[in-house]
């Protein structure tokens, strides 16, 4: 089963509509969406060699501009959609301590927490509860989020191959780990909050 379902997703990266798909996940993931674009990504950068700066300068950009709709969501809407998005994903204690940092140390605290496996849309969200500046937050998200997406293009530009043959023999300990690594984010954010 999870051999076809890897299968899929890789004959999915190829479909006429992956890099709208890509995007859209990338956009909505940074405000709304509990799913990361990884999965789509990592396929996409395997089956589309050829194409992975595009790929990468796709998600940094879509997810800034999904970043921007999370800051919008926190300075104008943070009461009704906020909040709700906080607390459906059980995010509202972490929110709650970040943005206790947010006017000391906004612009770190956004390139920081954009790398970690903490949801970038508790980043976004608090960065507009706070008001920090919309261009320092802009500025921060574009280095986080592209050196985030830029490494990993280039990891699979360099050693693309090799890991691919890597993920097919180990395929369960692979998914086990990135699942691992998607609920230890989210594990991190509740230790923490």
């Amino acid at each position: 089963m999870l051999k076809r379902a890897y299968d899929w997703i890789l004959s999915f990266a190829s479909h006429p509509y992956a890099i709208w798909i890509l995007g859209l996940v990338s956009f909505a993931e940074s405000s709304f969406f509990p799913i990361p674009p990884d999965p789509l990504y990592i396929a996409m950068l395997l089956g589309r060699r050829e194409q992975t700066w595009k790929l990468a300068t796709l998600c940094t950009v879509t997810s800034v501009v999904g970043g921007w709709l999370g800051y919008a969501i926190g300075y104008g809407l943070y009461e009704t959609i906020g909040e709700f998005i906080l607390q459906t994903y059980g995010l509202q204690a972490a929110f709650d301590k970040l943005q206790d940092s947010f006017n000391q140390w906004g612009f770190w605290i956004v390139v920081i927490k954009a790398l970690t496996p903490i949801p970038y849309k508790v980043v976004t969200i608090a960065c507009g509860v706070t008001q920090l500046d919309f261009v320092t937050f802009t500025i921060a998200s574009f280095i986080a989020r592209g050196f985030r997406f830029y490494l990993l293009a280039t990891l699979f530009w360099y050693f693309g191959p090799p890991m691919k043959d890597y993920i097919e023999k180990n395929l369960t300990f692979v998914t086990l780990a990135s699942l691992g690594a998607l609920l230890g984010g989210f594990g991190l954010v509740y230790a923490l909050g």
